[in-house]
Parts: C-alpha cells; sequence; structure tokens
C-alpha cells in the first residue's frame, strides 16, 4: 500500500540535489563525434529509467504526489523516449543489414522473452510462498507469452509490463513493413497499422488502451529517423561536423534555451489532458536534442542505461511488495537505498543473462 512521507518537498530536494551531484560527478570528455552513438542512447535509457521509476515512487508508492515533482511527472516521457530509441536503434540495424522476419524474430524475441520469464519465475514463487497469492493458470500463461490487458498497480503480477506488449506489437510488425530505400513510409504504416487496432476497441484492450494512444507516435518517429541516419549518411557527417565544431558559446546559448523549455513542460506536463500525448513526446524530443548537443558523457546514466531493461523488469514487484525504507527513513534516504538497491538486483539479472547470451547481455 501507498506510503506517507514526511517534509516531501525537503526530501524532494534533497533527491534532486544528489542527481545533480552524481551527474556533475560522473562527467568525462565525449569520445566520439557521431550523432547518436550507442554511448548516448544508453545515457538517454537511463534517464528515461530514472524517469519511470520516480514517477512511479512519487505518483504511486507514496501519498504526498508533491515528492519528487516534478521528476515524477516525467514517465511518460521515459516511456516516449524508450520507444523512440527502440524504433531509432532497429531501423539503424535493419538499414546496415536487412535480416529476414524469421532471423529478426530469433535475434530481438529471445532477448526480450529471457528477462521476462526470470523475473516473472522468481515474482510468481515469491507471490506464492511469501505473499501467499494466488494466480490462474492463464494468469500465469498470459504472462509468460507477454500478454498484460491492464496496469493495475496493485492487483497485476507487474503493471508496468504493459509497455512489453505494447512494444511486442511493434518488433512484431516492425520485419513485415520496414524498408531501408522508404524509411518514412514505413514509420507511417506502422503508425497507420498501430492507430488502426486502438480504433477497433478490441475489448481485451479496454482496461489498457487509453495507455497506448498516449504513446504511439514516439516508435515511428524513431524509424523514420533512424532510417535517414543511414540513408542520408553524407548529410549527416555533415550535421555532426557543424555540432563537434559550434562554439561554446553558440552551444550553452541552445543548451540553455533548450533546458528551459524542457522545464517548463516538465512542470506543466499536461498529465490527464488532451495534449499529454504531444508535451510528452516534445519534451522527450528536446531532451534527445539537448543529449546530442552536449559535448560530454554522463557515466552515472550510461550505468543505468546499462541496465535499463532489467531495472524495468524488477522496479515495481520490488518496490510494490518488499519496499520498507519510507515508512521507517526520511523519504530521500529511503528513495536513494531503494535505487541502490534495485541496480544491484539489475546487476544479478544481467550476470544471470550472460549465461543465456554470453557477450552481449
Amino acid at each position: 500500500m501507498p506510503f506517507q512521507v514526511v517534509n516531501p518537498i525537503f526530501s524532494t530536494y534533497v533527491v534532486i540535489a544528489i542527481v545533480l551531484l552524481a551527474v556533475l560527478f560522473s562527467i568525462r570528455k565525449r569520445t566520439t563525434t557521431s550523432l547518436l552513438p550507442v554511448s548516448l542512447s544508453q545515457e538517454l535509457k537511463g534517464f528515461a529509467i530514472l524517469a519511470i521509476i520516480f514517477g512511479h515512487i512519487g505518483y504511486f508508492l507514496v501519498l504526498n504526489h508533491e515528492f519528487l515533482f516534478p521528476l515524477s511527472a516525467l514517465a511518460g516521457v521515459g516511456v516516449d523516449l524508450f520507444l523512440f530509441l527502440s524504433g531509432f536503434g532497429l531501423a539503424v540495424s535493419q538499414s546496415k543489414k536487412l535480416l529476414s522476419p524469421l532471423n529478426f524474430y530469433r535475434r530481438h524475441f529471445l532477448k526480450l522473452y529471457t528477462p521476462l520469464w526470470i523475473v516473472l519465475s522468481f515474482v510468481f514463487l515469491l507471490d506464492i510462498w511469501l505473499l501467499q497469492k494466488a494466480y490462474t493458470v492463464d494468469s500465469i500463461l498470459h504472462s509468460l507469452l507477454g500478454f498484460f490487458p491492464s496496469a493495475d498497480l496493485f492487483t497485476d503480477v507487474n503493471s508496468p509490463l504493459w509497455y512489453f506488449t505494447f512494444i511486442l506489437f511493434f518488433y512484431l510488425l516492425f520485419p513485415l513493413v520496414f524498408k531501408p530505400n522508404r524509411p518514412l513510409l514505413s514509420a507511417l504504416v506502422l503508425f497507420g497499422l498501430a492507430k488502426g487496432i486502438t480504433l477497433l476497441q478490441l475489448p481485451l484492450l479496454t482496461n489498457i488502451q487509453h495507455l497506448y494512444v498516449v504513446h504511439l507516435l514516439a516508435f515511428p518517429i524513431g524509424i523514420a529517423l533512424g532510417g535517414f541516419y543511414t540513408k542520408y549518411q553524407q548529410k549527416r557527417e555533415r550535421l555532426e561536423q557543424k555540432i563537434t565544431y559550434m562554439p561554446i558559446s553558440a552551444r550553452i546559448v541552445l543548451m540553455t534555451l533548450i533546458a528551459g523549455v524542457f522545464a517548463y513542460f516538465a512542470y506543466f506536463s499536461g498529465i490527464g489532458t488532451p495534449q499529454q500525448e504531444l508535451i510528452s513526446l516534445f519534451t522527450a524530443l528536446l531532451i534527445l536534442l539537448f543529449f546530442i548537443l552536449k559535448n560530454f558523457e554522463v557515466r552515472i546514466l550510461y550505468l543505468f542505461g546499462i541496465f535499463s531493461y532489467a531495472l524495468y523488469l524488477i522496479h515495481w514487484p520490488f518496490l510494490s511488495r518488499y519496499e520498507f525504507f519510507y515508512a521507517q527513513t526520511p523519504a530521500w534516504i529511503a528513495t536513494v537505498l531503494n535505487i541502490s538497491i534495485l541496480l544491484g538486483l539489475s546487476w544479478l539479472l544481467h550476470r544471470i543473462l550472460k549465461v543465456f547470451f554470453p557477450g552481449r547481455a
């Protein structure tokens, strides 16, 4: 059940200060001039998973919604970043080496499902053993297949897994519709199919469709930009040169302007309004542009990015069932302790995964 915290605003300031210090002490000189290298993608994933965790803590784990605000208002932005980066990465990969649908599924689905099965197995066993919580055979089978038709925070096995079903839909369709020489058309077709599914108002998606609708655009946009990134190599290299040799004064002005606009939309996030979809996506793209412009690396975000998928799978089962720090310690200490434990559990899952994917986990 949600916790009441004391001095939520003070604790929020302390958490923000700790985050800023961690960022400052982990800054390193950027080692590549690429527009969106793998290292930058990992940093963005790190930002995204922290935004999601803060959102789940601030809005659902504790009763004081002012705690962690406005960090907690960025969960939807984190989802859009993950969707964009997934679409972008798949488009770049397929443009460089086109895999058949069968080979695509073989390569990606095991990497999606294996961590899911490991985490779900532990969650089911611990729920039955420690919490005496029963599950039907149907619900267990649906979960293992990756179908999560609801996102109830305290009754579902792991409510954030609605996203797994959502991204699985895109992964199923991607190799069937993506054409490296026509990335924009591919993105439009995929968006049209996704939009069509939501317009059908399928009974199976009644409890979850509202979450899909808010995030329909991010993955197709990632596909389009990823395809252009590979297709127009010379133009991309010219842009990379311009950014690399941009005067420091111009870089600071641009980054400050972007940070200001981002701060505005982080505070006025539009959650629960018809504008939420566009505000969330626009804010995610602002973050992307900010990260592209910076000429340094943030290693702490890179670390969280490496473990982002594991953190996504683990964080809510742990926080919703076994977290007890918020009832015993100041909220900022509880937050630091919980994130440290989650990082440790994610590292452990990563080590287990290396048994299945040596060198790739």
